[in-house]
């Protein structure tokens, strides 16, 4: 029995990317200097020019190779395994995603760089202050 393997379809990987990230083919195709037409042409594309693939995946966010071998099955594949690696507190969990999970990853590092800076600053205020005592004495 022979099974025929089914080549990577660039495009729909491109499309599927970018939908993952929120982003319109208008944005996409302003971000990298073509017109949305050009955009769909090329999502539909089976196969798709190397330069504009590695325009096309620095503006996603990712390498030529994260296009190529994407897959929506490695998806579901992550977010379940992340969903059964998580602990619950008594807490309800919620399954059903309301956001885009990058989105929300981009989020916290950026909230987790405002707490250390403010933390900084924290102890930056103790250290004057003490010093400020030990110079009054």
């Amino acid at each position: 029995m022979e099974t025929n393997i089914k080549p990577k379809h660039i495009g729909r990987n491109i499309s599927r990317i970018r939908e993952l990230r929120g982003m319109k083919q208008d944005a996409l195709a302003m971000a990298i200097g073509v017109s949305q037409q050009t955009i769909s042409i090329i999502e539909n594309s089976e196969k798709v020019e190397e330069e504009k693939l590695e325009l096309i995946a620095k503006e996603l966010g990712v390498s030529p190779e994260a296009i190529k071998n994407f897959s929506d099955e490695g998806v579901i594949n992550y977010f379940n395994s992340f969903h059964d690696n998580v602990v619950t507190t008594g807490s309800i969990f919620a399954t059903n995603c309301t956001f885009n999970p990058l989105d929300k990853l981009i989020e916290s590092h950026e909230e987790n760089k405002q707490l250390y800076e403010r933390l900084l600053k924290a102890q930056e205020d103790k250290v004057e202050y003490l010093e400020k005592l030990l110079n009054n004495k």
